[in-house]
């Protein structure tokens, strides 16, 4: 046992009630894991759950039995009841330990707690009573599966394993064009796109961990990559929407349904045939964000006659009544709702709102809006890695804990934490992961100081006895002068033939500077966290090796904007243009590695092109 730290003070979240007595329980060869006779098949996954644990952090293969009662020497998972629907009682005792809950979700949270006890204190286990229970009944995780990265199934399972060991209860995959529709031919011909049996499949997992997998597709705006193909370029809002060349900003800002085309709501019923009767879950993510293209083409004279907010609320009502239909609870975004809310009152009664603000100093004016309108919703926060190398995780923590301070304000349903992937998911899902722990740990007991949380989970999920691991990666990540949006904008503006006066004005705001300092700090900070990474746990090692990658391409960005400037408009000569180019191509061919480990080629080849496009223009090859 490792003396220097209280155990039950590091368990994430933190429970409501936890008390230590003195005495231990000590894990031998002969201690058995025992369900009662009241527990059923999703018990049985979490008593594996805890059997592997158990083998990994001792290396003592514990036995699974079921029996009427517990008995000395074993760690006994009862169902009981008078706890709410979520709650557990942990006793460790000194002869036995003794899980008890009503329900299969509780059970299995109490054997996550228990879980988290063993990997901090191995075999032998401090005597304590925790009584727990959540404060917000919906805990979700949204993750980016369109945007560039398509991850494999197994990292999808890791990812609801993550999930559920903090005690994440919904989980979502943003699909727009990556999952294989029988009519998408086109779209996906350069794609590896997402299948029914891969859907079948994490559903059937996220459900024995007691997670929802809940739908989420685009079905109005954010169809970029689908409306530019030749099958369905009719359905756009503009006309000839493939004309131009695939662009990373575009996508962002243009991919709209043309909603007075009857063929628009046919498009999303038979995206919605296909797709909803994979999933167990009640619900549904329609999306319907960011519009931005409504009533501005085709349907400009329709927004003439009743408006664009009318528009769209008739539109995302079309698409509603589907799901209806088919027994699902729809949810959406609300960006565009908050604009007009008393227009919400024309939504179906039982719809959730899914209110994003991602700022590291969002207002409340949003959520106090849909909660005077009344309407139902969840508070949407982000871990803060899109559009950089490395996640901000500092901005992620004052996003979420505002975000979650106004779920509890005024009574949210739940908190919806994001993860998004624009101008290609360049970054590391492994970053988020910080983030998605500080929103499972504060929708379910409350928001905690910042360092405290960091301090923790360097411990508790990467077994980093330094405690410094997440405040190292937050420092290398606030050592970003440039972004990656940045880069792919400037390159992008050159390739479409800007003039060079046009360029000028657009890198002068990006306010690019000799990057030689900046650097040598990231260096200063990739030595402590090879030092950190000496002690951390398989987790914290696996995390440190793509930091070093990430934030050496960072580097290496920062370096490249710097010298693109001075050879396009100060037309400066040097031999390191080249050894910069040479430079471009080696890290992507790292990066591409790490990315195939666990993510399908998906896109992975838009990124190759921003790093290529720059080595060549470097080499006068553009």
């Amino acid at each position: 046992m490792d003396t220097r730290i209280n155990a039950i003070d590091y368990i994430i979240p933190a429970p409501k009630s936890a008390k230590t007595r003195e005495g231990e329980f000590r894990i031998d060869h002969f201690t058995s894991i025992v369900l009662s006779e009241a527990t059923g098949q999703r018990d049985l996954n979490g008593a594996k759950l805890l059997k592997k644990t158990i083998s990994d952090k001792t290396g003592i293969d514990s036995e699974i039995s079921k029996a009427q009662d517990s008995c000395d020497n074993c760690i006994f998972l009862n169902k009981t009841e008078g706890l709410s629907d979520e709650g557990y009682v942990l006793k460790v005792n000194e002869d036995k330990i003794v899980i008890e809950a009503s329900t299969d979700r509780g059970l299995l949270y109490g054997v996550q707690t228990l879980r988290q006890l063993v990997n901090l204190q191995g075999a032998v286990i401090s005597c304590c009573e925790i009584e727990d229970e959540p404060i917000l009944p919906n805990r979700g995780f949204y993750h980016d599966a369109t945007r560039g990265r398509i991850r494999k199934l197994d990292a999808y399972k890791k990812l609801a394993d993550t999930c559920s060991y903090f005690k994440i209860n919904q989980l979502q995959l943003y699909v727009e064009h990556s999952f294989l529709f029988r009519d998408f031919s086109e779209v996906c011909r350069d794609d590896t796109p997402l299948t029914a049996e891969d859907i079948l499949e994490l559903d059937k997992y996220c459900w024995g961990l007691c997670i929802e997998l809940i739908p989420s597709i685009s079905t109005f705006g954010h169809l970029y990559k689908v409306l530019r193909t030749k099958t369905f370029e009719n359905l756009c809002e503009f006309d000839d929407p493939g004309k131009d060349d695939f662009s990373f900003d575009e996508r962002m800002q243009h991919h709209t349904l043309n909603v007075t085309d009857d063929k628009a709501i046919e498009f999303v019923r038979k995206e919605l045939d296909e797709f909803l009767p994979l999933f167990t879950s009640e619900y549904v993510n329609i999306c319907a964000d960011e519009t931005f293209d409504l009533g501005k083409g085709k349907s400009k004279g329709l927004a003439e006659k009743i408006g664009i907010s009318q528009m769209y609320v008739d539109f995302v009502n079309k698409i509603m009544a589907i799901c209806i239909e088919k027994g699902k609870k729809p949810m959406f975004w609300g960006d565009i709702i908050v604009g007009f809310p008393e227009y919400a009152k024309q939504l179906p009664k039982d719809v959730i709102c899914l209110n994003w603000g991602y700022s590291d100093n969002e207002r409340e004016d949003n959520t106090k809006k849909l909660h005077d309108v009344p309407v139902r919703q969840y508070l949407c926060p982000g871990v803060h890695g899109w559009r950089h190398f490395i996640n901000h995780i500092e901005m992620a923590y004052k996003n979420v804990s505002l975000m979650c301070g106004y779920a509890l304000k005024y009574g949210a349903e739940g908190l919806l934490n994001t993860d998004w992937g624009d101008y290609g998911h360049l970054q590391d899902p492994s970053f988020s992961i910080p983030g998605l722990i500080y929103g499972a740990a504060f929708a379910w007991s409350g928001i905690r100081d910042e360092e405290e949380m960091n301090k923790k989970i360097s411990r508790t999920y990467y077994m980093d006895h330094s405690e410094k691991l997440v405040l190292v990666m937050r420092d290398i990540g606030m050592l970003e002068t440039n972004n990656w949006e940045q880069f792919v904008q400037f390159i992008e503006h050159l390739k479409r033939g800007d003039s060079l006066e046009d360029l000028k004005e657009f890198y002068l705001k990006l306010n690019v500077s000799e990057p030689s300092e900046n650097n040598k700090k990231i260096d200063e900070k990739l030595g402590e966290l090879m030092k950190v990474a000496q002690g951390a746990g398989s987790e914290g090692v696996y995390l440190a090796s793509r930091l070093m990658l990430f934030a050496q391409g960072q580097k290496l960005m920062c370096r490249t904007l710097y010298q693109i400037g001075e050879k396009l408009f100060k037309e400066t000569k040097s031999d390191s243009y080249a050894q910069t180019a040479a430079d471009l191509e080696k890290w992507m061919y790292h990066y591409k590695k790490v990315w195939r480990t666990d993510s399908r080629e998906s896109e992975l080849y838009r990124i190759e092109n921003i790093f290529y496009s720059y080595a060549d223009v470097l080499r006068n090859r553009m």
